[in-house]
């Protein structure tokens, strides 16, 4: 029983603390979760990546039903989304699964993890600019030009998610406020959580079936991370945004950094 607890006690309370900090700050779990279960604990980068895409389906699946309930999910876009994002992400799942245990695939993966959060760090900083700037081209918006872009955003977003479980989050958002500076924040992130789901579900089954995913751990994650969100979705209209923001932006370049230069 104590060896039990001294192998699951450490991930639980590891899910509690990346759920609490998603509750805070809004930012995917994948960024912190996928990281840290590789560089802490050790586990194959694909293990790592497949078992944080089971994770984050279920934790998505209780925020989008949230963001549903408040009218805050655009479900036209979540459907162009998933229309590039699915195709790609079964494409990609299908390469991964010839090259499983190969040491290529945990070097692609790992450098791959390690650009993402760099990129989610940039995108944290600069969302200010970045959202002057979406204004500045709304005024050049074409509706069918959009919806393929959106498409093609879905795609990249499907390669990525499906490779290192980072995409659909910070870097979701700042390209949906890139093609749709029109819809409110919340919309925006609505939108990014609901179509998260069917992609990380997607992905996630993909690398259970070719046994890239660790279901204790999972377990072991969901048990503590739920009630991390609840606490830290609570007391986050009271911290101070703007300060979470750029320590986060921090600690997400150090791992990105760490991953892409061992």
């Amino acid at each position: 029983m104590r060896a039990l607890e001294f192998i699951v006690l450490p991930y639980a309370l590891s899910g509690f603390g990346v759920g609490f900090v998603v509750g805070l700050t809004g930012v995917g779990g994948g960024s912190l979760m996928t990281p840290l279960l590789v560089l802490l604990f050790g586990f194959h980068p694909a293990t790592a990546v497949g078992t944080d895409l089971l994770y984050a389906s279920v934790t998505k699946t209780c925020g989008t039903a949230v963001h549903h309930i408040g009218h805050t999910v655009e479900w036209r876009v979540v459907g162009w989304l998933g229309a590039g994002s699915l195709p790609a992400s079964l494409l990609t799942l299908l390469l991964i699964s010839r090259h499983l245990h190969s040491s290529t695939v945990a070097s692609l993966i790992s450098y791959v993890l390690g650009y993402a959060l760099l990129l989610s760090a940039l995108s944290l900083l600069f969302r200010r600019r970045i959202l002057v700037l979406a204004h500045a081209l709304s005024l050049h918006r074409r509706p069918r030009r959009e919806a393929a872009a959106t498409v093609l955003l879905g795609a990249l977003l499907g390669a990525l998610v499906s490779l290192s479980s980072v995409g659909a989050g910070a870097i979701g958002v700042t390209m949906l406020v890139l093609l749709y500076p029109h819809l409110p924040i919340a919309r925006i992130i609505g939108t990014d959580i609901a179509h998260a789901v069917p992609l990380t579900l997607v992905a996630g089954l993909g690398h259970l079936a070719v046994g890239a995913v660790d279901l204790s751990l999972l377990a072991s994650l969901l048990i503590g991370s739920l009630p991390g969100i609840a606490l830290g979705s609570v007391i986050a209209s009271r911290a101070p945004e703007r300060a979470l923001r750029l320590l986060l932006a921090a600690v997400l370049a150090l791992v990105g950094i760490r991953l892409v230069a061992p």
